[in-house]
């Protein structure tokens, strides 16, 4: 049997390390049940559950598993006096960094149960952001070349507000989303922001100008995922 609830953990700061851990022991843990569902007779397979943690993350540099890490432009002692750590990851993409005011997702969902593949669930990812930041007024779409959540996509001022990274095992994701809301930008000048250095980075705050209510923000973004996804919240 096929289920759409979703149970919701909010962390609230956490550091990378500590949440990473979190993932892939729920996500093994959805790869049991779903080994032992192929190995069982239908009337007796277990339902798969699917999470959605948040979490703001103290300052931290990812790379992803094909990415470049001379993307990071700061060596060790400048990542210590910026108060940062590196990890390199399993997850999709290149490098981004994390930190204060920004909404981190990782959504732990077995897409079977969504009845979608890889490239349907980041689309939805990027819509579910797309209607979040439309609240606010801004008007942001796809960038053909490259995964995330865009603003004058095809202008010199194309700038990333949402980053997005994915890893799946037996349709089980991990990894996820980083929306920027009260972001401090300046951490982005240390890297070429997902393998890019001719696009910019912006937040929420920085394109309206005032700094934003975030505990709001993660109510809007849970909001849109429960509307694009089909959740049922438990």
């Amino acid at each position: 049997m096929k289920s759409r609830e979703v149970k919701f953990l909010d962390l609230g700061i956490a550091e990378y390390k500590s949440t990473w851990d979190k993932q892939e022991e729920l996500l093994n843990q959805i790869v049991e049940i779903k080994k032992a569902n192929g190995n069982a007779d239908e009337e007796f397979a277990v339902t798969t559950p699917n999470y959605l943690i948040f979490v703001e993350h103290p300052h931290v540099y990812t790379l992803g598993k094909s990415g470049d890490k001379h993307n990071l432009l700061l060596n060790y002692i400048q990542l210590q006096a910026k108060d940062a750590v590196f990890f390199k990851t399993n997850r999709g993409g290149d490098i981004t960094y994390h930190g204060p005011g920004q909404i981190v997702g990782y959504p732990i969902l077995d897409l079977e149960n969504f009845g979608m593949g890889l490239r349907q669930y980041i689309y939805s990812m990027e819509e579910a952001i797309i209607k979040t930041v439309a609240l606010y007024g801004i008007v942001a779409t796809r960038d053909p070349h490259a995964t995330g959540v865009w603003i004058d996509v095809g202008k010199p001022s194309a700038r990333k507000i949402c980053a997005i990274g994915v890893k799946s095992s037996r349709f089980v994701t991990m990894h996820g989303f980083a929306l920027n809301i009260n972001t401090d930008l300046e951490y982005f000048k240390h890297i070429n922001p997902c393998g890019f250095s001719d696009k910019g980075v912006t937040s929420i705050e920085k394109e309206l100008g005032s700094v934003q209510d975030f505990e709001r923000a993660k109510e809007l973004v849970l909001e849109k995922f429960t509307e694009v996804f089909g959740f049922t919240l438990v």
